[in-house]
């Protein structure tokens, strides 16, 4: 029989600070699903009026579902955050989409009836797990040519993308980094991260400290600095530490509601989740997926690019970013996109972006109350993308 969908509202969200993926980094010494509990405790604290027998699930991704982001990750950081033994969760990994994935797959449960309030995020501490390296690879995908060998190896699909599209040079790709890192420290300096941001006590070699700001700021970062950087992947290629994302530690958690049950309970929604769509490309240019991904949830929604005025797009390349505002038609210095910097400046910590993605724009249409629609993309590893449009909730 034919049932009414509900409609599914973000109510709030935040992330740890994002630290150095190294020996000596803020979280060397910090286990990852006690990073993500931090999260969901302070994220109960924020909604004091939020009975945490009410969640009905809570979703955590992880790229790496092995040592401390191993177990059932969702159940694991429900037990430790102190939820009640009712309450369900799982893990779930779709690389760097998880978090956005873990939203969706929330928002289903949520539309379908089966929760009323989901807990959604994701962790990834890549100095415990580097990338790939508990990974086998099936010999067959190299054996019978089912992939390019270059898809196995996220800086030298960035450099493919240069290949297929060179009028994005390495200028244009530094031009962008120099940029993201102006706007992540503006942002950072006028307190913007103040709200997204949950300091978290740490301990390492020298003691006990707080991880409260992003390591990867480099508000110091010039054209001629980033000119000078050698390119690793590619001998005499475009790709460098400075227009890429840094290898990082971090966690992100955001809690998603009925629209029925964020007002039963008294919870203020940010915004509404309009529509999303995922798309796949070919592996060896996954940077392109986000621009199949974004038309077709234009396309489902009859949202036009000019109604959107928020993007929240992630950095992992410099090229990534340029390549989707070549395919949609928009600048790369357009206002509307990352208005607070990206993952150049404070990092990429894989499977947890999603949700910082999301909660950015949630400040960003808290600061414009004018803006209607917004948008958080990012392309996935072995060929994919994502789209989530959502719609603000601010004065509405």
């Amino acid at each position: 029989m034919a049932r009414e969908l509900r409609e599914v509202v973000y109510v709030d969200g935040v992330r740890t600070a994002f630290g150095k993926a190294t020996p000596d980094g803020l979280f060397a010494k910090t286990r990852a699903d006690d990073m993500v509990a931090k999260l969901v405790r302070e994220l109960l604290r924020r909604s004091p009026s939020l009975p945490p027998e009410r969640i009905g699930d809570v979703i955590v991704a992880a790229t790496a579902q092995v040592g401390d982001q191993g177990l059932t990750l969702g159940r694991d950081v429900a037990l430790l955050a102190g939820l009640p033994h009712s309450v369900p969760g799982f893990a779930l990994d779709r690389m760097c989409a998880g978090a956005l994935t873990a939203t969706t797959t929330g928002a289903g449960e949520i539309a379908m009836g089966a929760a009323d309030i989901v807990i959604a995020g994701g962790v990834e501490h890549m100095g415990h797990h580097p990338m790939g390296a508990e990974v086998d690879f099936n010999p067959r995908f190299a054996a019978e040519r089912l992939i390019d060998q270059t898809a196995a190896a996220t800086g030298q699909t960035a450099e493919n993308l240069h290949d297929v599209l060179p009028q994005l040079t390495r200028a244009d790709a530094d031009a962008y980094a120099v940029a993201s890192q102006r706007k992540a420290t503006a942002a950072w300096d006028a307190g913007e991260m103040d709200g997204i941001v949950v300091p978290m006590a740490v301990f390492g070699d020298a003691g006990w400290t707080v991880a409260a700001r992003d390591e990867f700021l480099r508000p110091e970062t010039t054209l001629e600095a980033l000119a000078g950087l050698r390119t690793p992947f590619r001998a005499g290629g475009r790709v460098t530490a400075g227009n890429s994302a840094g290898l990082t530690d971090g966690a992100t958690a955001c809690i998603l509601a009925a629209e029925e049950t964020a007002r039963e309970l008294g919870l203020q929604p940010k915004m509404r989740l309009v529509g999303f769509a995922y798309a796949g490309v070919e592996p060896h240019l996954m940077g392109l997926g986000p621009i199949p991904a974004t038309k077709q949830l234009l396309e489902r929604t009859g949202v036009t690019l000019d109604e959107i005025g928020l993007f929240e797009l992630n950095e992992p390349f410099a090229v990534q970013v340029l390549s989707w505002c070549d395919g949609m038609g928009i600048a790369s210095d357009d206002p509307r996109l990352n208005l607070y910097g990206g993952a150049i400046a404070c990092g990429h910590p894989l499977a947890a972006t999603g949700v910082r993605l999301m909660a950015q724009l949630a400040h960003g249409f808290d600061r414009q109350p004018d803006v209607r629609f917004g948008l958080t993309a990012l392309c996935i590893g072995f060929g994919m993308g994502a789209a989530l449009l959502w719609e603000s909730c601010v004065g509405r």
